[in-house]
């Protein structure tokens, strides 16, 4: 199963109750899509990596979104949102260099401000990531405790963004050869694994060509922030506010690049480096790097109560169990489906959000008692979410392998990746695996934008980000902050979550609300102490910690 969240915050709403709704992808030689890409100096003027065609094509689709609107009505079955929850579509370009050709329809969820009509602020628009995910079940949240001071304020608004869910789905293979199992995963992969990783690798990305055919190329970052303005457009807003987490922050960034002028409020949250250098190649690299220290502090945490996992006393014993596990499930594969890919993926959520690890270790503990049952639950695939989770993929790997230039020549992928899991074994191949696709992509290559704005051209912005988050490593806060003029960056000290708005650091939160409903910021940069460490629990709850969460 290659499915797994590479740039999406699952955690972001708070809790796991809602993470089960959300669709994400497991996360220099070529050519250039000179039209997409334009020009790339400072990249500060509202059209920055545009023609003057698709300028003039975003701004003729959101004249037309704000003439005809949204038509919300009941939410169509399959979206499974409860009223007061409505939903309705936007049309937007295929081409904004052709506007008044193809267009497509992306798929948006509400529901109303719940405070007095006197105190509404507008919608409040959320993107978690991905490449590949959508937030149509974020009006969810409204009820939350978290966001209930929000939600009274603002109409809480999600969408599915170009690919994804039902709006013009991309699909790139059959969603049950993606979600083939038992798969292997080798720290250390072998010279015949490397050729059976690259067929595949060609294979997909010309799966992806048959299947999307002319319209491949135009599933970019570009345009998804180009969406977003005939979004705010079609929902009757002069100005976009705004929260995007972990991909969500690079095209909100590319938004607040192209778009200055149009920004109300925008909220960061665990932020993508922008800097055109690491996109995307070299952000992967760092990627694979820091889950190896996030999966660090995983082992650290199982070791320190060793009383309820019996999973070693240190680091080191705990990685020989996990290494006991997965020979054994190379062997005889749990419950037929649950081989090293399938745990490796399971494992890579405790890379993301603290809130697995009691439930990834109970499973290792189990297992390693004899009992299969919990490990076969969390990491076994899903054949209901197997087409969502293929959508999820395709989305993910046409925008990145679009957006910007990446190695063509395996040996450069060889190398570099070798040095890499030498040093960072956890996640480097799998990775690896992931994006290349990338390597023999048939559709034209974009130069990335300079992300940038100088002081005065936007409002004060929020960025959040936890000191130790893997998944967007935390110098891609620093980097966001040095191109956004006047922003403002809040950091969870000594904490690794991914996505941390709406989640269990009541600081984070305070400062979160405080922006969306008055503006306010800290002066530059402000601190909150980590939140608290999760508690160890076994599997009949006797430990002392809370019961198992939901399985997710």
């Amino acid at each position: 199963m290659r499915a797994a969240v590479k740039y999406g915050a699952l955690a972001t709403l708070g809790s796991l109750v809602l993470s089960a709704l959300v669709v994400a992808p497991a996360s220099n030689a070529a050519g250039s899509d000179t039209r997409a890409a334009g020009t790339h100096g400072a990249g500060t003027a509202a059209g920055a990596g545009t023609t003057t065609a698709e300028r003039y094509g975003v701004a003729l689709a959101a004249e037309r979104a704000a003439a005809a609107g949204i038509t919300f009505g009941t939410c169509p079955k399959n979206e499974m949102l409860p009223p007061p929850i409505t939903c309705g579509t936007v049309k937007v370009p295929l081409d904004y260099a052709a506007p008044d050709g193809r267009t497509i329809a992306l798929t948006v969820s509400r529901v109303r401000a719940s405070g007095k009509p006197q105190d509404r602020q507008g919608a409040f628009v959320f993107n978690p990531g991905g490449p590949g995910a959508s937030s149509m079940y974020f009006p969810m949240a409204a009820v939350m405790p978290e966001w209930k001071r929000i939600a009274a304020a603002y109409d809480i608004v999600g969408y599915a963004p170009r690919g994804v869910g039902h709006s013009a789905p991309l699909s790139c293979e059959d969603p049950a050869d993606f979600a083939k199992a038992p798969t292997q995963s080798p720290r250390h992969p072998s010279e015949s694994y490397k050729r059976e990783r690259i067929a595949e690798a060609k294979a997909y990305a010309q799966g992806c060509a048959d299947r999307a055919g002319a319209a491949l190329p135009f599933y970019t970052s570009l345009n998804n922030a180009r969406d977003l303005d005939v979004l705010r457009a079609a929902l009757g807003e002069q100005k976009l506010t705004f929260m995007g987490s972990s991909y969500g922050t690079y095209f909100g960034a590319l938004y607040a690049t192209l778009f200055p002028s149009h920004v109300r409020r925008m909220v960061f949250d665990s932020a993508v480096d922008p800097d055109p250098r690491q996109i995307w190649y070299r952000n992967n690299l760092d990627q694979s790097r820091a889950f190896e220290q996030r999966w660090a502090d995983f082992r650290a945490w199982v070791a320190k109560h060793d009383k309820t996992y019996h999973l070693g006393t240190d680091a080191a014993a705990v990685q020989k169990s996990y290494e006991q596990v997965r020979a054994r499930v190379a062997q005889e594969p749990a419950g037929g489906k649950v081989g090293p890919g399938q745990l490796q993926a399971a494992m890579l959520g405790a890379g993301y959000y603290d809130d697995y690890w009691a439930m990834r270790a109970t499973a290792l503990s189990e297992f390693v008692k004899g009992n299969e049952q919990p490990l076969i639950e969390q990491a076994s695939p899903q054949p209901a979410a197997a087409v969502d989770n293929e959508n999820g993929n395709a989305v993910y790997t046409a925008v990145e392998c679009n957006d910007a230039p990446w190695p063509t020549d395996w040996h450069v992928w060889d190398r570099d990746n070798t040095a890499l899991a030498a040093r960072a074994p956890f996640e480097t191949w799998d990775n690896a695996w992931m994006n290349l696709p990338c390597a023999y992509w048939p559709a034209p290559r974009q130069q990335p934008v300079d992300v940038r704005t100088w002081p005065g051209q936007l409002p004060p912005t929020l960025i959040l980000a936890a000191e130790r988050d893997a998944a967007t490593p935390y110098p891609g806060a620093l980097e966001l902050q040095k191109r956004l003029a006047g922003s403002v960056l809040v950091t969870e000290r000594n904490a690794g979550t991914h996505g941390i708005a709406g989640g269990s650091n009541a600081c984070v939160n305070t400062y979160v609300e405080d922006y969306l409903l008055t503006g306010r910021t800290p002066v530059r940069r402000a601190e909150c102490a980590p939140h608290a460490e999760p508690n160890p629990v076994s599997l009949d709850g006797r430990s002392g910690g809370r019961k198992l969460p939901p399985v997710v």
